[in-house]
């Protein structure tokens, strides 16, 4: 593909050896329905060529809070070519456009992705297949692109490239957010504290939490 993906290609022959040596080893009953399928979309992505886990760094010079509170009309310039990367937390099919948020360290964004935008040429395996059918919740991406803000008037990133930075096998709890406030946020106690990065992943709250704590016992540290 020479779409605007940046595809990290390597031997799949070799890749693909390897990964079935591995699932020889490794029993998948245990596993649930929705862990099973990631696997099987994490092995369709190897067999495509594209690196689920590529190690090099991807060039992020950009966030979602930084974006949000300094976009402007008269500063829209210097946000011609933003690159950001974060979890993708939702996604709203429109058929040939897709409306996604992804959550980075800062907070969260909205991200459109066009099909001829990030598929500008004849082949459009990477909107149909790689974004529609082989990427899921919990999924981090890197982005390229301008942002603008919608007819809604929310703060978007308008995606020219998109890269695949790590594919996530075990599904997210979903958690509905509306005009700022959290619905159906997990409250099992055993959860939160089995599944820590799962809680922190999902409540921005109890991350927050972490990082004012962390800073406070390090103040008392240095006191």
């Amino acid at each position: 593909m020479r779409e605007a993906f940046c595809l990290c290609t390597l031997n799949s022959n070799q890749y693909l050896c390897g990964f079935k040596l591995f699932a020889l080893f490794m029993s998948t009953q245990h596993l649930s329905e929705q862990e099973q399928l990631r696997r099987e979309k994490l092995a369709e992505l190897i067999m495509m060529g594209i690196e689920p886990y590529p190690a090099p760094l991807f060039p992020v010079n950009s966030n979602s809070v930084y974006i949000k509170a300094n976009y402007k009309e008269e500063t829209k310039e210097q946000f011609q070519e933003v690159c950001l990367a974060g979890r993708i937390m939702s996604v709203r099919d429109m058929g040939k456009a897709n409306f996604c948020v992804i959550q980075d360290t800062h907070g969260r964004i909205q991200l459109y992705l066009k099909r001829d935008d990030i598929c500008p040429g004849e082949d459009k395996t990477l909107y149909d297949i790689v974004w529609k059918k082989l990427m899921d919740i919990g999924d981090i991406i890197g982005v390229k692109g301008y942002v603008f803000i919608t007819k809604t008037g929310e703060t978007s990133v308008h995606v020219k490239e998109l890269t695949l930075l790590s594919k996530s096998l075990r599904p997210l709890p979903i958690v509905k957010e509306a005009d700022g406030q959290t619905f159906d946020a997990v409250t099992d106690p055993e959860f939160k504290y089995r599944q820590r990065y799962a809680d922190l992943i999902i409540n921005p709250a109890v991350k927050e939490t972490f990082i004012k704590r962390t800073k406070l016992v390090n103040s008392i540290r240095e006191f």
